[in-house]
């Protein structure tokens, strides 16, 4: 599973976008609800955000919140329809209830739930023989 922050990369693309739309890590941290300290780690790549941090930093930060999953590394980043994909698959969106529950777990847990799920998904894909 790729993950934007290899040591600060989803972090400085988090800042990036902050500074662009002119927020201070003040002004986030009281809109999202999250500390300005555990924010400014997270944009230092010292923290890997929480889904449950992504979902209350998106919607300020002008992302859908599954654009911000799939930067993170929770969600496949293949598109809705591509070949080889089932008609009853979501494309990369996770279920509002599994997003839920999973925003209520520790981020070790939701990348093992996500790492889990995307195997599962790719033997599923795999043509038997």
């Amino acid at each position: 599973m790729e993950m934007t922050n290899s040591r600060g990369g989803l972090g400085g693309m988090l800042k990036q976008r902050r500074v662009m739309l002119l927020l201070t890590l003040r002004k986030l941290a009281a809109i999202s609800g999250t500390s300005p300290s555990h924010l400014g780690r997270i944009e230092r790549g010292e923290r890997f955000p929480s889904a449950s941090v992504l979902r209350r930093i998106a919607g300020p930060l002008g992302f859908e919140e599954s654009e911000l999953f799939s930067l993170a590394g929770f969600l496949s980043r293949q598109p809705s329809g591509a070949e080889g994909e089932n008609p009853g698959d979501a494309g990369g969106q996770v279920d509002p209830y599994v997003s839920m529950i999973l925003s209520k777990e520790p981020a070790e847990v939701q990348r093992t739930v996500i790492g889990i799920l995307s195997i599962l998904k790719s033997i599923a894909r795999t043509p038997q023989e």
